[in-house]
């Protein structure tokens, strides 16, 4: 007789067994972003279920990000690509309960930011590279027109730099991570003493960035946004989180 230890069998509600089903299609390929699934009652049949099970998998994958109700055409819903707006949905969701801290997702995109960098650095094309000089010339304009306007620059910017990293993963997650940190900092940002300085002081660090990259400076593209990220966000991280940006080779004022 062997060692093995068992648990209790679980019950599985027959709507997760359709979600399963209808995920592992989605992920293989089987069904591909912008085809619809079948309708309700043929979904009915096929999965041999009644309506409210058929209803409740479907919420299930909505809230997942992985399908849409769209209006008009046949057929039932839609399938969604993947999309940066659902990670940062989970990103944000498990931060609010505790599960992720901030200085876990700055850390996370420091890694991944860094990264970008320094594939853009050798990898853009001249077009990127005028995307992200265009970006920076309007920040410059806009740092006297206000926050709002200066934002919008600066995510072109970085925006640039993800399409230019030629890295779809890293793009997604990129701008899944960075739209969750800015979910939780609205209030703390809305706060900040000097804004004129803090997007000038954001100006410098993205001109350093841009100009590694357009110099082919791989190495210097990943240390200057290393150092950007860190100098950012250190005035919001307690002293543990500051250490974990050093950690990650980032130079802390």
């Amino acid at each position: 007789m062997n060692n093995v230890t068992f648990r209790p069998a679980v019950a599985v509600l027959t709507y997760e067994r359709v979600v399963e089903q209808i995920e592992h299609a989605i992920v293989s390929g089987d069904i591909r972003p912008g085809q619809r699934l079948a309708s309700e009652r043929e979904l009915m049949v096929q999965f041999s279920v009644s309506r409210p099970t058929i209803r409740e998998a479907l919420r299930v994958l909505q809230a997942q990000g992985l399908i849409a109700s769209k209006p008009g055409g046949r057929g039932g819903p839609e399938v969604l690509a993947p999309s940066p707006e659902t990670l940062a949905r989970s990103f944000t969701t498990m931060a609010r309960v505790a599960s992720l801290s901030l200085s876990e997702l700055v850390q996370f995109r420091i890694v991944l930011e860094s990264s970008a960098c320094q594939l853009a650095a050798a990898l853009h094309t001249p077009e990127q590279l005028s995307a992200m000089r265009d970006a920076i010339g309007r920040m410059e304009v806009e740092v006297a027109n206000g926050s709002d306007s200066f934002n919008r620059a600066d995510l072109d910017f970085h925006a640039s730099i993800w399409a230019a990293s030629h890295n779809d993963l890293l793009q997604i997650c990129g701008q899944a991570v960075s739209g969750s940190i800015l979910k939780l900092m609205d209030d703390r940002m809305d706060r900040a003493a000097d804004k004129s300085r803090a997007m000038q002081e954001s100006l410098e660090r993205d001109r350093a960035i841009f100009a590694a990259i357009a110099d082919g400076n791989s190495a210097g593209a990943g240390d200057s946004a290393r150092n950007a990220i860190a100098s950012y966000f250190e005035q919001y991280l307690n002293e543990d989180g500051a250490r974990g940006l050093q950690a990650l080779g980032a130079v802390i004022d």
